[in-house]
């Protein structure tokens, strides 16, 4: 029996979304040493939002206790690939958060965070129309549902 190419992305994608899943997990159990066997040593950070809110960084290297309270509790999670989405919504703090996830050789490797941010997340490529490779198409294959102020920036984040 052959396996598609296509099985074996959502296979893929399962395989990542549960280890995320299982992250959120140990995180909210404060359970560090399942955190740091999920996460490479060096893990990339990239943080847009107020930096009242950075409470993910201040979990994962222990810099605050003021952050022990809050918990992630994940509302939505898809995946595309090696990228994982993950939104969520804080209802005593009335903020919305979305995780966009890295999974490489089965560890994570980088975490994009947004806090009270409109995400966009779209697959870019080369429409093939054209030998001009300035001009490409997108797709949106994914938006945040959560973040109800229309007055919170929006992004774009491209795979």
């Amino acid at each position: 029996m052959c396996i598609s190419a296509l099985e074996k992305r959502l296979e893929l994608e399962e395989i990542n979304k549960r280890l995320v899943t299982t992250l959120y997990d140990a995180l909210n159990a404060r359970d560090v040493d399942t955190v740091h066997r999920l996460l490479t040593p060096d893990l990339e950070w990239w943080f847009h939002g107020p930096p009242s809110h950075q409470h993910l960084m201040r979990i994962l290297t222990g810099s605050s206790s003021d952050d022990s309270c809050f918990i992630f509790v994940p509302h939505s999670i898809v995946a595309f690939g090696s990228t994982v989405i993950v939104e969520g919504y804080n209802k005593e703090l009335s903020v919305c958060w979305v995780h966009a996830w890295t999974v490489s050789d089965g560890i994570i490797s980088q975490v994009r965070e947004y806090f009270n941010t409109w995400v966009t997340v779209a697959r870019f490529g080369d429409t093939g129309a054209s030998p001009d490779l300035s001009i490409c198409s997108y797709q949106s294959v994914w938006q945040s549902k959560l973040c109800d102020d229309k007055s919170v920036p929006g992004l774009v984040l491209a795979l």
